[in-house]
């Protein structure tokens, strides 16, 4: 039971040690690219490109990160369960909601020039 506990406590430590080189790989990156302003934007780009690999690749070490790619594999084969719409389908759906929408914005346009001129009545001022 105590080996057990202190495997739990092990893992812990090292999860939380994990996180914070994330963080101070990230910091040292958005820090960095502050500091050396006067350097070469390539040269700081490469820099915050590689300190992102790494930071990401430890990220991936972690359990979040690998639930994050447990969760990618199974959308991934989601994606394939679906079945996509034709072409011809696809047109025709966006002609109904092409014209659905037109008819729509014509009526609410209808709709808000009676508003105002009943408003404009009542009021008594000539708007138009």
């Amino acid at each position: 039971m105590s080996n057990n506990n202190e495997a739990k406590v092990n893992l812990f430590g090292l999860e939380t040690a994990k996180w914070l080189i994330i963080l101070i790989l990230l910091l040292v990156a958005i820090i960095g690219n502050y500091y050396y302003q006067e350097t070469t934007l390539y040269l700081r780009m490469i820099a915050i490109v590689i300190l992102f690999i790494i930071s990401s690749w430890i990220l991936l070490s972690t359990k979040q990160g690998k639930k994050i790619l447990v969760f990618t594999r199974e959308s991934k084969a989601e994606i394939k369960k679906v079945v996509w719409p034709t072409y011809q389908e696809t047109f025709r759906i966006t002609l109904i909601v092409i014209a659905v929408t037109t008819i729509m914005s014509l009526i609410l346009w209808g709709l808000d020039n009676i508003v105002v001129r009943m408003v404009s009545f009542i009021t008594g001022l000539r708007l138009f």
